[in-house]
């Protein structure tokens, strides 16, 4: 994959990843042998057909791939970017066995790019049903149960808390690694099929669950409205000036403009040495991001080694090209500040792994006495989220967890009748993927659910969509 150069990316937010010159993407999908059982399918949460859009473009018929790609998945242009491929699909490819993968992620993105660009959206609506859907969210989740509800002629409203929509897609993922035209060219595409997108509406204040079924007249509700409520660490001086959750910052930066300082009217603070802890992506996108706003150096604190970070290893990667610095096995224990209120360093201290814990990772142990501290400016928090109470407190009889995710049975529906969720509001933090195949599978429920329990066709996921033929490569 062709790169911005890493010396000039480090401060600008232009896409990292420049995408496959088309004859590579042709060698690429070559290497595709084409397995009678195909396990990358298996590995895929939406479900792709992933051989036959890899062979159509191993044969130059990019149309073919992309009626094949786009029959399967409404958001291609973001999952060929931010999917984690190498941990599913392409981690059960046959190449990888003795050698590396198929590149399906980023043929995926090859192909959406091209479908974007050069051919029209051929979206046939079916036959309305006169069912009305509510969507609470515009994320992975939302948009994708959005798209598949259109498919089989539903009337579709989401509603977005945010003034734009995207949810995470916009909000929490910088625009180096997923550009914000990207998003908004795959909901233009879901507005043109039909499916109505309403925002700055809280479900939960302005409607509640019950308003929307019993006032509002929707027939079934899709709760999709994610888990951002930031988790702190209760370490002293997180009350302190310069101290902020991931994603507070990426939502300043991503989302209003934050990195342009002169015109945003939520600027962040600006440093010299900024300190990230976490070591998922959502840590990376921050330390990286405060890179490109100045910081020097930007380190990336993490209480476990290299090897069991969740973050991507292309984003590890790209951070470290990039000059960000990674202070590996220890811990934040007291962020310390100055006479003025500001931080000034963050305390630390050393682990040596341990045994394994519930999450399969060895476990991180203090070492007595290794305290040592980082000069900073400013502190970031990305250790993880949970659900915001504000929809579920105000839906009676809704049931949830003791984390607060919503509980469903094997339909993806709640507690109430009609009412289903998806994503990392029943999850808890997960990856963009899981949440599309959550509003995917949850699609086919609600349909199911609105037909008097007919169970749908097993081609519904290409109902409504045109195949085109058209030009090669």
């Amino acid at each position: 994959m062709p790169e911005q150069d890493a010396a000039a990316r480090a401060r600008n937010f232009l896409e990292v990843n420049q995408g496959l010159p088309d004859a590579s993407a042709c060698l690429e999908a070559d290497r595709c042998i084409q397995c009678k059982d195909a396990k990358c399918v298996a590995g895929c949460p939406v479900g792709i057909d992933i051989p036959g859009f890899v062979a159509a473009l191993a044969a130059d018929d990019i149309s073919k791939a992309a009626d094949i790609l786009l029959a399967d998945n409404v958001l291609p242009g973001v999952t060929g970017r931010v999917c984690p491929q190498e941990t599913q699909c392409e981690e059960l490819c046959v190449r990888g066995k003795k050698g590396t993968p198929v590149g399906i992620g980023y043929l995926e993105r090859f192909v959406a790019d091209w479908a974007r660009e050069n051919r029209p959206d051929l979206f046939e609506p079916p036959p309305p049903t006169g069912k009305k859907v509510a969507i609470v969210g515009s994320g992975p989740a939302g948009l994708t149960c959005a798209g598949e509800l259109a498919k089989r002629g539903h009337a579709v409203t989401v509603f977005e808390a945010l003034h734009k929509a995207g949810g995470v897609l916009v909000y929490g993922i910088p625009e180096f690694r997923l550009p914000n035209v990207i998003v908004e060219k795959e909901v233009e595409t879901l507005q043109r099929r039909g499916v109505e997108i309403v925002c700055d509406v809280v479900i939960g204040q302005t409607y509640t669950i019950p308003e929307l079924m019993d006032e509002e007249g929707f027939d079934a509700v899709f709760i999709a409205n994610g888990a951002g409520l930031p988790i702190f660490q209760g370490i002293k001086g997180e009350h302190l000036k310069g101290v902020y959750s991931a994603n507070e910052f990426l939502t300043r930066v991503n989302l209003m403009g934050a990195n342009n300082a002169a015109e945003s009217d939520t600027p962040v603070t600006r440093a010299g040495d900024i300190v990230v802890c976490g070591g998922g992506n959502t840590a990376m996108d921050a330390v990286r991001t405060a890179r490109r706003l100045g910081a020097n150096p930007a380190t990336l604190v993490y209480r476990r080694s290299r090897e069991e970070m969740p973050a991507r290893v292309e984003e590890i990667k790209h951070a470290e090209e990039e000059g960000v610095q990674l202070q590996l096995l220890c811990n934040p224990v007291e962020i310390l500040g100055d006479e003025d209120g500001w931080v000034r360093a963050l305390r630390c201290i050393k682990m040596v792994l341990g045994e394994p814990d519930a999450s399969g990772r060895r476990r991180p142990v203090p070492i007595e006495g290794s305290e040592f501290d980082i000069p900073c400016r400013v502190f970031i928090e990305a250790i993880g989220t949970r659900a915001n109470p504000l929809l579920t407190q105000t839906t009676p009889g809704l049931e949830t967890n003791k984390w607060g995710n919503i509980v469903i049975d094997e339909n993806n529906m709640t507690s109430i009748p009609g009412v289903f969720a998806g994503g990392d509001i029943v999850r808890g933090g997960a990856t963009v993927i899981l949440a599309m195949g959550d509003g995917k599978n949850t699609a086919k429920s609600i349909h199911t659910h609105l037909t008097n329990g007919a169970s749908p066709s097993t081609d519904t996921s290409r109902n409504g969509v045109k195949t085109a033929g058209g030009p090669s490569l």
